[in-house]
């Protein structure tokens, strides 16, 4: 007794065996975590050092070059890139993708400290930290006042704020951006000093020797012990005020008389505002096993607690959720399950006509889907829209195995058997169908689910997902269905409503027409065949043309401005160009609020020359993300800005669904020894690629437009006066570099004390005359005597990649999709690019000129693995071909249809780019009405859809072929075979890729929160099954046709695995 009969005879356990699974699921479900997307744990480790003062080039020479060149030696490492820039060195280590994030990153640190003593002594310890895909901000809480400055709310916010929100459940860490930490600020007056014959040494050996505090031991006595406290450590800017740096003729001289000292910021550069007034925010970052969305809420909440407690003037805003996108994009996915369920039903109705017969393969749904809840909890996987996704497209395919099932059960109770005889007969004839369309099904997501790139990491949740819900789906078809077909259904009944016999009439109308032109196929296989060949030409030919890129950008309600000003800019420079852009902003009616920063410091000295804003959009309005951010479009905020803030350059960005915060898509790579032809090569390619007009704003990272004053120290001079190069270099270090000499506690906490000139006694090279140092004799002399000075350009930041000195070049696709840029960009390099540069991509760019090896190696395994699968099922190394034949048809109804609607979504964006009556009024009217459609290129998403119809399309071939085979082995011939194949098998046929289709409609519409993503997978898989189902009833009896004429027929009975 096999499974499907022991359930048929045991109804009762067969139901408690499905519910079982469907409880697991329903408890696995409870214990899920949110996220936007499967947990992706790219090995990659930062290691971030800040030296104070010091330029790009002393940066690479002393910090970077030396740590790069010990961690090189650590194996597994596939990308070393690094950047040396004003006083911070930052090192990006990506190993390979087998290799653990956690045992790279001590490795990393095991290097570091090894090559620790070889690093200037004045360095801040190197950070090293794991880029962890969870370790991004959930959402931004930006703290503004009218009244208060950026130090007085960075205050309150660590002090009243910070520290609440970190304990939350949930919450992994508080992050802050634009703050101004608190410092003790000597502002020193060299006027003064070089009158009292004090020196910048002076100030730092005072400080090292008067701001102590050590351990001072204990007094033991007879009966009790007390420990001593020695307060050494000074806390108020009085107590430094007083201290007495020298006597002059029995005078002191105390540090009041020599400078200013005050509680000041520590970094003066940053600027941050919310929607114009002064803010500072705070990024919270969730725990790994987190639920994202609840974490949000939790912050929401306690911040509602909050808010009393501060000042009546203090305003608490949320520039950024992505909570918010991640709960409606999941939401949406949840109405588009339950959607498909409900239209996957009513189809199933209209075919069989029949509550009963109905309520059979709808039970399959719901088990199905909550089962597989189980399964992604056991895998430790998450409710994330990729993993919803695989759930929506399991909607019309796990019912699949149960209506094959019920429709050859109901067809012998139709001849006139009991459902009881009709089910034990129909489990033998359609176990093995069933067996092989799940077979083929799962398999051809084993290469996905074993690819190691990017495509595998991100969809291997979707893949196993996907697969699980269908291996459920024919369990429950083997056990459940035959149980309640047997048990549930009626015998044949002569009465009919009205409905059912009109579906009936139309069905037998279909059934003759079909039966009339397969015959016609049968007897001309040649003529339909050649038909297939000319598709996979024009298959060929879509894949040539269709653009390519990465990933769709999708509106998440945010858009993201970076303002870069000229190298050497101040900071006062670059917000004149930024509060044009809030300005800009400001005026369009979908901008809810903006949180605008310059020099945004994440652990390290932010830019002065580089400004950004985090624009948030109101949830209703009238223009997407996608329409305000295209450059180029009439009415884009995004081409205001670039035509109006003239001397500085304006990037677009919206959040990336897949990796880190925000960057360029499109980033080129040059590398050459030659410093000289790497500049002018980078400045050719930058030109070339604004000529050609298909990037936005083109720049290259490499450029020698940074203003330095270069000092060249007369080494004789200073040696005959006893003066070192260090005296020179540490005068320098602190007056202009602003060296942390000390630290104080402030209220609780410990931040430094730094010695520095005004900011406006740095303004002009001249004030190099008022800085002195001290000769072996005792007395001062100015460093103008001691150096010659000139000015000329510098490198703002020096950049390694694979160690070697790199220059960049980077821009946004304007006009053209990432993969069409990077044709244009090759293109070009071919014709300019010298022998000795070499050109690599990087980023998105990277990822998607690699992953065009990947998808083919995805795709060529997946048909080997189902040919495989196959070939086994039917012991045949032939009707494999036969079965996978529909595969180009489906493939080129996939291209087609993403063709077709990009196609009309390139007429409908025309208005956009061209001025008001340039068009005529009949196109004008006619590309007005067109919809906009979005991301209709090839892509991630429309790539798993093509792999997913792998699967799919040989449903159809194998119900074909399986019962073609029953018929042969009783010695009927091929043609007669397959006549009768077509004739029995064309209503589950059609019935199963209906259901398909309908449950994917929603998907392919591609409405609500995050639709860019979703729907190109769904246009691909609905294209290619409407192709695939029709051509499928005509290829596969022909190409069955003409191999039975090549090879000789066994005339053994196929084995029955059921």
């Amino acid at each position: 007794m096999n499974l499907p009969e022991f359930c048929i005879r045991r109804p009762i356990a067969a139901v408690m065996f499905n519910l079982a699974l469907a409880v697991i699921g329903i408890v696995g479900l409870s214990r899920l975590p949110v996220r936007e997307l499967p947990d992706i744990d790219p090995p990659v480790v930062s290691v971030t050092t800040i030296y104070p003062g010091a330029n790009a080039e002393l940066v690479e020479a002393d910090v970077t070059e030396p740590m790069e060149q010990e961690i090189n030696n650590i194996p597994g490492i596939k990308i070393l890139r690094s950047e040396s820039r004003e006083q911070v060195s930052a090192i990006t280590v990506e190993f390979d993708l087998n290799r653990n994030v956690d045992v790279g990153a001590q490795d990393v640190r095991d290097r570091i400290s090894r090559v620790r003593d070889k690093l200037p002594d004045d360095i801040k310890e190197p950070v090293v930290a794991k880029q962890d895909a969870d370790a991004q901000e959930v959402m931004w809480v930006a703290l503004s006042s009218p009244s208060r400055s950026t130090l007085e709310l960075s205050n309150l916010a660590e002090r009243q704020i910070k520290d609440r929100l970190q304990i939350l459940p949930g919450v992994g860490g508080v992050n802050f951006g634009g703050e101004k930490r608190p410092s003790m600020r000597i502002w020193l007056d060299t006027t003064k000093m070089s009158s009292r014959q004090i020196t910048a040494a002076d100030i730092r050996k005072l400080l090292d020797r008067e701001n102590v505090e050590l351990p001072s031991g204990k007094i033991e006595g007879q009966n009790r012990s007390l420990s001593i406290l020695a307060r050494g450590r000074m806390d108020q800017p009085e107590q430094y005020a007083d201290l007495i740096v020298r006597e002059d003729a029995g005078s002191p001289i105390r540090l009041r008389d020599v400078a200013t000292i005050e509680i000041g910021p520590e970094v003066e550069d940053t600027i941050a505002r919310f929607s114009g007034e002064p803010a500072v925010g705070l990024g919270v970052v969730k725990q790994s096993d987190a639920n994202a969305v609840d974490v949000a809420r939790a912050v929401r909440r306690e911040l509602e607690k909050i808010k009393p407690t501060l000042p009546s003037d203090i305003r608490i805003d949320i520039p950024y959720d992505s909570s918010l996108y991640v709960e409606a994009a999941i939401e949406e996915v949840g109405f588009t399950l339950g959607l498909s369920f409900v239209l996957v039903v009513l189809l199933i109705y209209f075919f069989l006509h029949n509550v009963r017969a109905t309520l059979i393969p709808s039970s399959a749904i719901p088990l199905s889907i909550l089962a597989t809840f189980g399964l992604i909890y056991f895998l430790n996987y998450s409710i994330n829209i990729l993993t919803l996704l695989a759930l929506v497209l399991a909607i019309g395919i796990v019912v699949d195995d149960a209506i094959v099932v019920l429709e050859n059960i109901m067809r012998h109770i139709e001849e006139g058997m009991s459902p009881f005889e009709a089910s034990i007969l129909s489990m033998k004839e359609i176990t093995g169908a069933v067996l092989a369309i799940t077979a083929s099904l799962i398999v051809v997501f084993l290469p996905i689910a074993f690819q190691s790139g990017t495509t595998g990491i991100l969809f291997r949740e979707f893949a196993i997902t996907l697969a699980g819900a269908v291996a459920i789906s024919a369990f429950v078809a083997l056990t459940l269905s035959p149980a309640l077909g047997a048990n549930f259904l009626r015998p044949k009944s002569d009465k009919n409503t009205a409905f059912s016999r009109w579906v009936e009439r139309g069905f037998h109308r279909l059934s003759a027409s079909y039966a009339a032109s397969l015959g016609f196929a049968l007897r001309s296989p040649r003529l339909l065949l050649g038909l297939g060949a000319g598709t996979l030409a024009l298959t060929i030919l879509l894949y040539r043309v269709i653009p390519q890129e990465f990933l769709p950008d999708e509106d998440k309600g945010t858009i993201i401005a970076v303002i870069v000003t000229p190298e050497g800019s101040t900071p006062e420079s670059t917000d004149r160009y930024l509060r044009q852009a809030e300005k800009i902003a400001s005026e369009y009616p979908e901008v809810q609020s903006f949180f605008s920063a310059i020099a945004l410091s994440r652990g390290a000295p932010g830019q002065a020359n580089l400004g950004i804003m985090f624009i948030r959009l109101k949830k209703d309005r009238d223009r997407t993300a996608l329409q305000l951010a295209r450059p180029g479009a009439r009415g884009s905020m995004f081409t205001r800005m670039i035509s109006e803030i003239q001397g500085a350059v304006v990037i677009p960005f919206l959040p990336k669904a897949v990796g880190r915060g925000f960057g360029e898509s499109f980033q080129l790579i040059l590398q050459s020894s030659n410093l000289a032809l790497l500049e002018k090569t980078a400045k050719q390619m930058r030109d070339e690629i604004a000529d050609a007009g298909f990037l936005s704003q083109p720049r290259t990272n490499f450029n020698y437009e940074k203003p330095q004053l270069s000092l060249k120290i007369d080494r004789d001079r200073a040696a005959n006066l006893g003066v070192s190069v260090r005296d020179i270099s540490e005068a320098l270090q602190i007056l202009l570099g602003g060296l942390d000499i000390s630290r104080f506690n402030y209220e609780g906490k410990q931040y430094d004390v730094i010695a520095q000139l005004k900011r406006t006694d740095r303004l002009v090279p001249d004030e190099l005359q008022s800085i002195y140092v001290r000769t072996q004799s005792g007395q001062l002399v100015p460093i103008r005597n001691l150096v010659t000075t000139s000015e000329q350009g510098s490198v703002n930041s020096i950049f390694h990649f694979l160690r070697q000195r790199s220059a960049s070049v980077t821009g946004q696709p304007q006009g053209v999709t990432l993969g069409q840029a990077i044709e244009k960009t090759q293109e070009i390099a071919r014709r300019i690019l010298p022998p000795e540069v070499t050109l690599e991509f990087d980023g998105e760019a990277r990822e998607l000129v690699s992953g065009r090896g990947e998808a083919w190696q995805i795709i060529f395994l997946a048909l080997l693995i189902v040919y495989m699968a196959l070939a086994a099922q039917f012991e045949s190394l032939v009707h494999p071909f036969t079965i996978m034949i529909a595969l180009p048809m489906a493939v080129f109804g996939a291209l087609l249809l993403i063709f077709s609607l990009g196609f009309i979504n390139q007429l409908a964006v025309i208005p956009q780019y061209v001025p008001p009556g340039t068009l005529p009024a009949p196109l004008a009217w006619l590309f007005g009405v067109m919809p906009e459609i979005p991301s209709m290129n090839l892509n991630l998403y429309s790539l798993i859809g093509l792999v997913l119809l792998l699967g799919l399309v040989t449903k159809n071939s194998i119900l074909l072929v399986e019962f073609a085979n029953q018929r042969r082995a009783l010695g009927i011939s091929a043609v007669e075979a397959m006549r009768q194949a077509g004739a029995v098998r064309l209503r589950p046929i059609l019935m199963t890729a209906l259901s398909t289709i309908i449950g994917i409609i929603p998907i392919a519409l591609g409405l609500g929160a995050g639709a860019e993503s979703r729907r190109p997978l769904g246009v691909a898989v609905v294209g290619g099954m409407l192709t695939s189902t029709f051509l499928t009833l005509y290829l596969v009896p022909a190409f069955y046709v003409m191999i039975d004429r090549l090879i000789p027929a066994r005339t053994t009975k196929p084995a029955n695995l059921s």
